[in-house]
C-alpha cells in the first residue's frame, strides 16, 4: 500500500464548546495519511494520475475555514468524509489537534481512521 501525506496543516477555525471559543478563532492542525496506488502517477509523470495533495490540502482549509463545530471529534469526521468521498480514498487516518487547548500540553485531539485499509 502506497501512502500520500499530508502533515500539520494548520486552519484557522471556530472550534470549542465555551462561549468565548464561540467568539474567536483558533488553530487547527491535519496530519492526514491517505492510501493510494502510485504505480500509474510513478509511470506517466503526470498530475492528474496522482492524489494530488495540494487540491486536497485547498478543499479541507476552504472547509475548515467556514466551519463552526464545537467538538473537533465532529471536524474530524466530516474532513474523513470530504476526503474519502471527493478524492476516492479507500483509507485515512486522520489527526486533527487543537494547539494550547489544555494547559501544560503542546496540544490535545483524535486520531481517526477510515475506510478499510488495504493490504
Amino acid at each position: 500500500m502506497d501512502i500520500v501525506f499530508i502533515e500539520d496543516l494548520r486552519i484557522e477555525t471556530v472550534i470549542g464548546i465555551y462561549d468565548w471559543e464561540r467568539q474567536i478563532r483558533q488553530v487547527v492542525a491535519l496530519d492526514l495519511e491517505m492510501a493510494f496506488d502510485n504505480t500509474k502517477p510513478a509511470a506517466t509523470d503526470k498530475i492528474e494520475d496522482t492524489l494530488d495533495y495540494k487540491a486536497v490540502s485547498k478543499r479541507l482549509i476552504a472547509y475548515v475555514e467556514a466551519a463552526h463545530f464545537e467538538l473537533v471529534e465532529t471536524l474530524a469526521e466530516h474532513c474523513a468524509r470530504i476526503v474519502r468521498e471527493e478524492f476516492g480514498v479507500s483509507w485515512l487516518r486522520l489527526r486533527l489537534a487543537k494547539p494550547g487547548a489544555v494547559r501544560g500540553a503542546k496540544s490535545v485531539g483524535v486520531v481517526i481512521e477510515r475506510g478499510a485499509r488495504p493490504g
